[in-house]
Order: structure tokens, then C-alpha cells, then sequence
């Protein structure tokens, strides 16, 4: 018995709006906040990874 598994890309959609039509900002971040999230580390890998 052969089963085939069928997988779907995780689409990033438009943002949700809020209930008066304008787009919701949480997800967003400005230009003033921008110095309170740092970029992500550099990834390192460990000899023999």
C-alpha cells in the first residue's frame, strides 16, 4: 500500500484589518521603532554540523 502525502506552502496573505478598514499595524515595524528590534543574530554552526 503506497500513501502519498500532499503538503501546501504557508502563503503569507495580505495583513488583517482592523474593524474600520485600515490595515493592522501590529505586525509592521516603523521607522521610530525600528532601533528597539535589533536584526538577528548571525547563525553559527557547531565543527562537524
Amino acid at each position: 500500500m503506497n500513501t502519498v502525502i500532499k503538503t501546501k506552502a504557508i502563503k503569507p496573505g495580505p495583513k488583517p484589518k482592523k474593524p474600520d478598514g485600515t490595515p493592522d499595524k501590529r505586525r509592521r515595524v516603523t521607522a521610530p521603532n525600528k532601533p528597539k528590534h535589533p536584526g538577528l543574530k548571525p547563525h553559527r554552526h557547531k565543527p562537524g554540523d
